[in-house]
C-alpha cells in the first residue's frame, strides 16, 4: 500500500508541475493576445497542446494508481475520490498529509489555469467582435447612399456618395 501511495503522490506532483507550466504559457498568451501577434499565438498554442498531451498521460497514470488503491482497499473504483482516500488514511498521517498537499496544490493550480483561460477567451471574443465591427464599417461604406443627381431621362444617375468603383488612383 505504501508504494501505491508514493506512486500516486508522485503522479500528482508531476501533474501539478505540468499544470504550472500550462499556467505560465496561458499567462504569456494573455499579453500575446493583447498585442495581436498571431505567429507567437500559434507557437504558444502548439506548446500548450504538447503539455496537455502530457497531462492526459499523467491523468491515465493517476486513474490506474487510484484503481490499484481501490482494489487494495476493497472500494468502488468509480466512487473513490482523493478526498475519500485522504479520509481513509487517518492512521497514516504522513501519507495523508502528502496526499492532501498534492490534492490542494492541484486544485489551486487547475483553478488558476481555468481563470486565466477564461480571461484569454474573453480577450479573444473581444478581438473577434472588433474585427466584425471593422468589417461591418467597411461593408457599410460600400453601401453608401446614392446622390440625388438626375439624368436627362428624369432618373437618378446612381452615383454613390464617398465611394469610387476603382481601388487605387494613380493620378494622386
Amino acid at each position: 500500500m505504501a508504494s501505491l501511495m508514493e506512486n500516486l503522490v508522485d503522479v500528482l506532483d508531476r501533474e501539478c508541475a505540468s499544470y504550472e507550466k500550462l499556467l505560465g504559457l496561458s499567462s504569456r498568451k494573455t499579453s500575446i493576445i493583447v498585442e495581436g501577434d498571431l505567429a507567437a499565438l500559434a507557437k504558444i498554442t502548439d506548446e500548450e497542446q504538447y503539455i496537455i498531451g502530457n497531462i492526459q498521460s499523467l491523468e491515465k497514470q493517476r486513474e490506474a494508481a487510484m484503481k490499484d488503491i481501490a482494489n487494495v482497499l476493497n472500494k468502488d473504483v468509480d466512487s473513490l475520490k482523493l478526498t475519500d482516500l485522504i479520509a481513509v488514511l487517518e492512521k497514516r498521517p504522513q501519507d495523508q498529509k502528502n496526499l492532501a498537499l498534492q490534492r490542494d496544490r492541484l486544485v489551486g493550480v487547475a483553478g488558476n489555469v481555468r481563470r486565466v483561460n477564461g480571461q484569454n477567451q474573453e480577450l479573444l471574443k473581444s478581438s473577434l467582435e472588433m474585427v466584425q465591427f471593422e468589417m461591418n464599417i467597411i461593408q457599410a461604406s460600400k453601401r453608401a447612399p446614392e446622390t440625388a443627381n438626375y439624368s436627362r431621362a428624369a432618373g437618378t444617375t446612381g452615383d454613390v456618395i464617398g465611394y469610387t468603383s476603382g481601388g487605387f488612383d494613380a493620378k494622386q
